[in-house]
């Protein structure tokens, strides 16, 4: 299977997407001197009624290293059964996760995304196969200078602009495709606390910003982590697992990005004990 490598360059369109998810504290935190980048793939709508197009993986070269050595390139391989995509599917706010990685702090020089050649447009109900110049294949080097702090979740954001990226070539029937990207790593808050008493656990922890809540559980020792939150003023609801706890809203949190927050520890009170219902005298 033949690859064509699209070098992507940096752009101010970003979108962040929130998922719930339940996270240890311990086996998922980030590794010393390394950041975290979930890279999503987004696009804007194009006079088609399909596009298609096969993702193979994303690269990454950090500043210092050459791009000549393969072995430097950070791969992070698109890992889904079917790896084509409909672009035209990621519009109105919708995005595809390309999956996660942890790297070396520093600054990201490149990145490559690679597509195999089962590329298509389906137009009027009939598919149409994309053609990819050999100019195209051997890559174009747009260069991304984006840096990256130890200890940050970032997402990366692959704006792949469909209307701009498929030409047909005059009257030979024949569709061209040349791919028109852009880029943003955008760094994010992280947030990390622990609640008591442990017994109350494992007590699920919902971080709120407007409309958008997420959420993961404490662990044994009563500690949670939340990544990948936008910068914001957050709400906190903590839900223990025992009715012998009161739920507890904690209000008004600032997350800088780029930071992590640790809040108190949070200790939820006993559940009051709910009273007897007094016997009716006239029973019996």
């Amino acid at each position: 299977m033949k690859y064509f490598i699209n070098y992507l360059a940096l752009a101010s369109f970003v979108l962040i997407l929130f998922s719930s998810c339940d996270i240890d504290s311990k086996e998922e935190g980030i590794s010393d001197g390394h950041a975290r980048l979930n890279v999503f793939l987004i696009d804007a709508p194009a006079a088609y009624d399909e596009v298609w197009v096969e993702v193979l993986e994303v690269q990454i070269l950090m500043k210092g290293n050459e791009e000549s050595n393969e072995s430097a390139w950070i791969n992070l391989p698109y890992e889904k059964n079917d790896q084509k995509i409909n672009l035209l599917a990621l519009t109105g706010g919708n995005s595809e996760h390309l999956g996660e990685v942890e790297i070396p702090a520093g600054t990201i020089s490149q990145i490559r995304l690679l597509l195999g050649d089962d590329n298509y447009i389906i137009q009027n109900g009939q598919r149409i196969n994309l053609k990819t110049p050999s100019a195209q294949q051997s890559g174009l080097k747009l260069k991304v200078d984006k840096p990256l702090s130890a200890g940050v979740s970032y997402d990366l954001i692959i704006d792949f602009d469909a209307s701009r990226s498929i030409f047909r070539a005059g009257n030979s029937g024949l569709y061209i495709l040349k791919p028109v990207l852009r880029v943003v790593a955008e760094e994010l808050a992280t947030v990390e606390g622990t609640v008591l008493p442990l017994v109350a656990g494992p007590v699920r922890v919902s971080a709120i910003l407007d409309q958008d809540t997420v959420g993961t559980f404490t662990d044994e020792n009563g500690l949670f982590i939340l990544r990948g939150l936008r910068g914001g003023n957050y709400n906190f609801w903590f839900v223990p697992n025992s009715e012998d706890f009161e739920e507890f809203l904690l209000e008004g949190k600032m997350l800088p990005v780029g930071q992590t927050t640790k809040l108190e520890p949070i200790t939820l009170d006993e559940a009051a004990e709910e009273e007897p219902e007094e016997e009716d005298e006239n029973e019996g």
